[in-house]
């Protein structure tokens, strides 16, 4: 794709509130109070990356006591390495309802 073709997607995408490029598939967003996706598959290695969306802040801590972030405000971001295969459940500690799950392969 020419950057004249990627500029007009990204203007076009930004008129109608939509994305212009695919997002991360390693990125969980905090939106509407949800972590979206709920559950995520990757591999041993990878570093998965939360971004909050809300105007409220949110948090991510596992249920394991392996990670945890501070509150995040809108548009930050907490990331986390999972080296070590096994499933990571996490929630966000201001709002108990938004849960989540990593499975790592």
């Amino acid at each position: 794709m020419t950057i004249q073709r990627m500029m007009t997607a990204a203007l076009l995408a930004a008129a109608l509130g939509t994305p212009a490029f695919a997002a991360d598939p390693n990125t969980v967003e905090m939106k509407n109070f949800d972590f979206t996706p709920m559950a995520m598959t990757v591999n041993a290695g990878t570093t998965v990356t939360w971004r909050n969306m809300d105007e409220e802040p949110h948090t991510v801590v596992s249920a394991d006591g392996l990670f945890r972030s501070a509150a995040l405000d809108t548009k930050e971001t907490f990331t986390f390495t999972f080296a070590k295969p096994g499933v990571y459940k996490y929630t966000c500690s201001i709002h108990p309802k938004m849960v989540g799950t990593i499975t790592v392969k």
